[in-house]
């Protein structure tokens, strides 16, 4: 059974950085591609970043690129996300995804 756990979540200020970790088991991690997604209230559900198997390919949406940060350690079976110069727009609950798989999320906010 596929189990996803996020982590690093919390309420910060514009500017301010934070990492999300997202731990997953019950399946191959090191075999799957990774990431992560994310939804605000009101909003519909956003991919924010993917990661290949071996880290050597990532995509970012607009939105974020060059100030978010998405990378893996497969000997521990964690994916992260480096969230920097934070913006109140990216106040949302972060979802880590494998496959059609989610994990329970963890909530950054955002505040001027």
């Amino acid at each position: 059974q596929v189990r996803l756990v996020e982590s690093g979540g919390d309420s910060v200020q514009n500017g301010e950085s934070l990492r999300l970790t997202c731990v997953g088991s019950g399946f191959a991690f090191d075999s799957s591609r990774m990431g992560w997604y994310r939804q605000a209230p009101g909003n519909k559900c956003e991919l924010v970043s993917e990661i290949n198997i071996d880290g050597s390919i990532t995509d970012y949406a607009d939105s974020v690129k060059g100030r978010f940060t998405i990378s893996r350690d497969n000997a521990k079976n964690t994916v992260y996300l480096q969230m920097n110069s934070l913006k109140t727009e990216d106040t949302a609950m972060y979802y880590c995804a494998q496959g059609q798989s989610r994990g329970q999320g963890t909530q950054v906010t955002v505040s001027s």
